[in-house]
Parts: structure tokens; sequence; C-alpha cells
């Protein structure tokens, strides 16, 4: 099960912690991912993790604002969003990977979350 949290309204500019719970499975042996979808979108790969929380990729239009991280201590799986923009607004899904490694095709990943709804305003 992952449960996604932290998604508010925010101004352009601003910051935001996304967090995601994790339970179940051995997901600490997963890579990990968070993607969003935008008003009249496509859901988007945002970025990804391995299962060491040693290696991160992401999409162009994110890469240098936004990062993200794991605690495998305490189940959890953060996106941290710095200099938000209009366009970053979309609900946000924590997504749990088929394998170790970074990932970044939603058919690699196999548990998703309910998401979490991140407005930005200009």
């Amino acid at each position: 099960q992952l449960v996604e949290s932290g998604g508010r309204l925010v101004q352009a500019g601003d910051s935001l912690r996304l967090s995601c719970e994790v339970s179940g499975r051995a997901w600490r042996s997963h890579g990990m991912g968070w993607f969003r979808q935008g008003p009249g979108k496509d859901r988007e790969f945002v970025g990804g993790i391995d299962w060491t929380g040693g290696n991160a990729i992401y999409v162009d239009s994110v890469k240098g604002r936004f990062t993200v991280s794991r605690d495998n201590a305490v189940n959890k799986v953060y996106l941290q969003m710095n200099s938000l923009r209009p366009e970053d607004t979309a609900i946000y899904y924590c997504a749990a990977g088929v394998a170790r490694w970074t990932l970044t095709y939603e058919s690699e990943y196999d548990y998703w979350g309910q998401g979490t709804q991140v407005t930005v305003s200009s």
C-alpha cells in the first residue's frame, strides 16, 4: 500500500515536500518513483530513485528543482519540490517499481498510490 500526503495550494516560487508512506511487500529492495497528471494531460514520469537511494533520475522539466529521496528506516519516499511553477499543478502519484534500479516507464511500476493534489497559483 502506498499513501501520498503533503499536496496543497501554493504560490509560484514556493517549495513543497510530498511524502509517500509505503507498507506491504519488501519495497526496500525496489526502485520507487513519482508521476504526475496535470489537467487535461497524460500522466508523466517526474522522478525515480533506486533501492539504495543513491541514484535518482528526473524528467528534464524538473531537473534542478525537484529531488526524490527515500528513508527506508521509516518506510517513506519523498519528493522535494522547489521553485514551483503553475505548470507543476497536477495530481502527484507515488509508485513502487518492479526492479531495484531507477525506472522511468509506467509499465515498470506495479503498485500505485491514490495521489495528492498540488496546485500552484501564479
